[in-house]
């Protein structure tokens, strides 16, 4: 199964080139990959790149924020170092190269003086070499203030996959354990920075579906199996985020690919400005699966481990960007297929998260763009226009989500979603303050909530798809959430309400104020006004067209050549 990197890299967004093919070289082979390939058509062994004109793919130099203009980054202009990689991935995998833990990190120590030594407002650049070399492979990375990590069009910078390179020194790294804790170090920190970043068309690779080498489960596990022992035996994951931002502000995040994290893909927390713009963010790829993630029966890791087949529905916890307690963040004309949620907004402590801007994406596999379920501290002035989601039928597909509970609940105020498209989800609205069991008093409250345009295609399995709309209700304690809703269309049938999930939610909706106008709201008929369970509604739903998405959804193996999609 050949998988190709588009190469070329423009002024507007990211390229990349490499080769993919089923990792033939794990401890588990997959033997299934050549088979499927070959049945498209294609030969092994043979590099093939596709390449996207910039054409198709422009971009303006700046997009409008909440809070003022934002010009679009720039690759840097000034670099402190060049370094050559010195691995040759085969298949798109090393792993082959790193059977050995003993050689689980070569890289590091020479990556790492290079970010120490580089003067600030200066990048470390990672580049093929002249033999055609590309990948890198690392432990954890620090960046530091004003130094930035490109990474070239072409290369990739593969994670260590021996747990001990990650551990913080209680040696649970790379397991899974009864307690929630953070056990691993991520593959790249930035600790209150200013002006770094990581830009560049290639790719970091978590390779979350190796076979790990290192700690109890060596030769065992993946990291992706660890995580799944967290829904089959309630148990927490130990496993490596790929980029923690924590502290700081101007971090920028620039063409890059990230793919195949062990746990989130991208964290900002307590950040003072974020950009990250024409990033791209895909798990599982190809590397670890089929194509359209057909994996043969058996091979996935709900029944079998180590498994060696992979699906966004069975790589658990793979958000792939996470603002939390964060301000002044933009996400634009980005891409973003995974295996949890797409965006998760958190506000959690005494900081909260606001000024957030998110344009011009697309979305595919994943839990949706969502807000929670943390939000204690507060989220407020926020924006979603021109998105795109995908959701491929997958049962565990969400649209527009905020999710918060008693344990974690705070305000969640001015949130406007316009210009959307939604197809093939299960939930393409989902508002939901009881998303966990709890027994605190920390409520939630969503206020100020406005759908604008917004226009949901059928699913052929769970055709118009569920709502659920359930504010805080009973015990004293009434917090209805308030939501605008103006031409807001669903195609075909009228979706449906998902029942009430549990014995202290009374109705779907409940605490629910709606406002309906002047452009048509398709499932307005479903909501009826209740006196007991505190549902209102106001306005009137008109007549208008739909929001035009005829050229909305796109192909995701045009901007990522190893999707499976």
């Amino acid at each position: 199964m050949l998988v190709l990197f588009a190469s070329g890299a423009t002024a507007s967004l990211p390229f990349f080139q490499s080769v993919f093919l089923m990792n033939l070289d794990r401890f588990f082979p997959l033997v299934f990959g050549l088979h499927c390939f070959a049945a498209m058509g294609g030969t092994a062994d043979v590099f093939r790149v596709s390449q996207l004109s910039s054409s198709d793919l422009s971009e303006p130099v700046s997009v409008k924020t909440l809070w003022g203009e934002v010009q679009r980054p720039s690759l840097p202009t000034h670099v402190c170092t060049v370094l050559p990689a010195r691995l040759t991935p085969k298949h798109g995998s090393i792993d082959a190269l790193d059977a050995n833990p003993k050689v689980s990190k070569p890289d590091t120590k020479r990556l790492q003086d290079a970010i120490d030594d580089c003067p600030a407002g200066s990048a470390v650049k990672l580049v093929i070499d002249s033999h055609r070399k590309s990948g890198f492979l690392s432990g954890p990375l620090h960046l530091k203030s004003g130094v930035t990590l490109w990474i070239d069009d072409g290369v990739t910078l593969f994670a260590s996959r021996n747990p001990k390179d990650y551990d913080k020194g209680n040696g649970t790294c790379g397991t899974a354990t009864s307690t929630h804790e953070f056990s691993c170090m991520p593959l790249i920190s930035a600790i209150n920075t200013t002006g770094s970043g990581i830009v560049g068309g290639g790719v970091i690779d978590g390779r979350g579906g190796s076979i790990l080498t290192g700690g109890k489960y060596a030769r065992q596990r993946t990291w992706w199996d660890l995580a799944y022992q967290n829904k089959r035996h309630a148990l927490h994951q130990q496993v490596p985020r790929l980029i923690q931002i924590r502290g700081g502000n101007d971090f920028t995040l620039y063409r890059v690919a990230i793919e195949n994290a062990p746990n989130f893909h991208v964290v900002a927390d307590t950040v003072s400005g974020v950009t990250a713009w024409g990033i791209r963010i895909l798990t599982p790829s190809l590397v670890y699966t089929t194509p359209g993630y057909h994996c043969p029966p058996g091979t996935t890791p709900d029944v079998v481990t180590p498994a060696t087949c992979f699906t966004p529905d069975t790589v658990k916890n793979t958000d792939g960007f996470d603002p939390g307690q964060s301000n002044h963040v933009l996400l634009a004309y980005s891409y973003i297929s995974t295996g949890d949620d797409h965006v998760a907004i958190k506000a959690r402590g005494k900081m909260p998260s606001y000024a957030l801007s998110f344009l011009h994406n697309h979305f595919g596999y994943g839990h949706g763009m969502s807000i929670g379920s943390d939000t204690e501290s507060g989220v407020h002035d926020m924006e979603v226009s021109d998105l795109s989601i995908d959701g491929f039928d997958s049962p565990n597909s969400n649209g527009l989500h905020m999710k918060s509970d008693a344990d974690h609940g705070g305000v969640v105020d001015h949130v406007t979603y316009s210009k959307i498209c939604m197809r093939r989800l299960k939930r393409p609205l989902a508002f939901d303050t009881f998303y966990k069991p709890s027994n605190g008093n920390s409520y939630p409250l969503f206020k100020n909530i406005v759908l604008q345009d917004i226009h949901v295609l059928e699913s052929p399995v769970f055709g118009a798809g569920q709502l659920l709309f359930m504010g805080i209700l009973g015990s004293g304690n009434n917090l209805p959430m308030t939501l605008s809703m103006d031409n807001v269309v669903f195609d075909g049938f009228l979706p449906t309400l998902i029942a009430p999930p549990s014995s202290i939610v009374f109705a779907n909706p409940q605490a629910a104020h709606f406002h309906f106008g002047p452009g048509p709201v398709s499932f307005a008929p479903l909501i009826t006004p209740s006196v007991a369970y505190d549902v209102t509604v106001s306005g009137s739903p008109g007549v208008g067209n739909p929001y035009d998405c005829s050229a909305a959804f796109i192909n995701f193996s045009s901007i990522f050549p190893d999707s499976p999609i």
